[in-house]
């Protein structure tokens, strides 16, 4: 999360900070596409994308995956990655 390449948040109270970054939009909107997973025995993918569309109406649009290794019948690791685009103006 953050403006930069990423900041990584460790332990529980700061990764709660860091989703409140994530989630609390500057804008007054947000969809979010989500694709079909692709899964196997021990890990899965999901690939998603977020609009959201800011105060002078361009639209901030977020491609994003989501790595899970599993371990049994839990989650051992789990990985996002995000890019986030320049705002375009909405069409």
């Amino acid at each position: 999360v953050g403006p930069d390449p990423g900041v990584r948040f460790e332990g529980h109270a700061d990764v709660r900070r860091g989703f409140e970054m994530y989630l609390r939009p500057s804008g007054s909107a947000t969809e979010t596409v989500m694709e079909k997973p692709l899964v196997s025995m021990n890990f899965a993918v999901t690939r998603w994308t977020t609009f959201q569309r800011q105060g002078d109406g361009t639209v901030l649009e977020t491609l994003a995956c989501d790595v899970f290794e599993f371990e049994g019948d839990r989650i051992r690791r789990k990985d996002t990655y995000r890019k986030i685009s320049t705002p375009v103006a909405a069409s």
